[in-house]
């Protein structure tokens, strides 16, 4: 498995905080600035299943633009696979 040399920004952990203290927040949004914060400041990266919750809520025309927002950066950071080795 390869390193995605990304992390989550300033900007973004804050926002990510703000949707977590937020009582209004939706459990999904909960759920992306929570991965958002644990990859701020560490080599941690997106899990599958949270890359693929992140991709759900872009594709969803109601989602919020935090929302979107938080999906996008944790999703530029999910886990990249080494390639197949060729035959």
């Amino acid at each position: 498995m390869n390193q995605n040399g990304k992390e989550t920004s300033d900007r973004i952990a804050h926002l990510a905080a703000v949707v977590l203290a937020r009582h209004s927040s939706f459990h999904l949004e909960k759920e992306l600035a929570g991965s958002a914060l644990a990859q701020h400041h560490t080599s941690k990266q997106t899990s599958a299943a949270i890359g693929s919750l992140a991709a759900k809520v872009l594709a969803n025309h109601d989602a919020c633009a935090e929302a979107k927002e938080l999906a996008g950066s944790v999703l530029a950071q999910v886990r990249q696979h080494a390639p197949a080795p060729a035959r």
